[in-house]
């Protein structure tokens, strides 16, 4: 597991290969798979590979989803919300789990936060893709995923540039 932490870096632009079948079956079990409070499952996942919609997504909100316009596969996460008031925690150990599985298989992938963004000054970046994908209001939409084949590659951060002093022992100071 550490070593897919260390390559996993956040990937912005694809090529137009597609995602294979296969893969998307590994992380649709990753994502089914993921722990969530109590065992509720709240989370819902919408897979979008229409390139038309991607586009439409990449504009959710107003800066850092242009990527998904060039990505061959998103997955939205979300939940229902009337089912447990920690749906966002489960919808980002999911998130992350997806995005380590993608790593898993030498995909590349990026989060787009949605929650709590606008994608202008009169509708949130949720309400957009809420009635983008026609979701019912008790369905929240935490992020987007953009997954594909990098374009590119980028090295793993370096262990130096690790934040060491974020680390406490017993106590704060």
């Amino acid at each position: 597991m550490i070593d897919i932490l260390r390559r996993r870096r956040s990937i912005r632009t694809f090529t137009a290969e597609k995602v294979a079948p296969g893969a998307i079956e590994t992380l649709i079990e990753a994502a089914l798979r993921s722990p969530s409070s109590r065992g509720i499952n709240p989370w819902e996942f919408i897979l979008v590979d229409d390139p038309e919609l991607l586009e439409r997504l990449s504009t959710a909100k107003q800066h850092g989803a242009e990527f998904l316009k060039g990505a061959p596969l998103g997955i939205v996460v979300c939940a229902d919300s009337t089912k447990t008031d920690v749906w966002v925690e489960d919808c980002s150990i999911a998130a992350i789990i997806i995005q380590l599985t993608a790593v898993s298989l030498g995909l590349g992938s990026c989060w787009a936060q949605i929650r709590n963004r606008q994608h202008d000054a009169g509708l949130s970046a949720e309400g957009y893709v809420q009635g983008l994908l026609g979701l019912p209001e008790r369905i929240r939409v935490e992020a987007i995923i953009g997954i594909g084949h990098p374009a590119g590659k980028r090295l793993p951060l370096a262990a130096s540039r690790l934040q060491r002093d974020r680390i406490h022992t017993n106590r704060w100071a």
